[in-house]
């Protein structure tokens, strides 16, 4: 090997070791997502399933979203309140 063929492949090399330096935490990144997506996906699935156990084992039927008392919050009764003031000052 002559002289420039020995520096291009150094420069070949460092650039490649560049990108790998560069895509690696990309890569990292992407393979931690997917193990803490396939957690939560096993950990759905499971919760799924003991439901489905416990309500075929008590015969009850699910509340529906509508039966639940609620309660407005901190948020809803402040802005409650500024509108009412609003509409009497004006």
């Amino acid at each position: 090997m002559t002289g420039n063929q020995t520096e291009a492949l150094i420069g070949m090399l460092v650039t490649f070791g560049v990108l790998v330096l560069m895509v690696l935490p990309s890569v990292i990144g992407i393979v931690r997502d997917r193990r803490i997506d396939r957690q939560l996906r096993e950990a759905r699935e499971a919760r799924e399933a003991r439901e489905a156990r416990e309500d075929e084992g008590a015969g009850k039927e699910t509340q529906k979203s509508s039966d639940r008392s609620t309660v407005p919050s901190t948020a809803t009764w402040y802005a409650e309140g500024r509108r009412s003031k609003k509409l009497v000052s004006s």
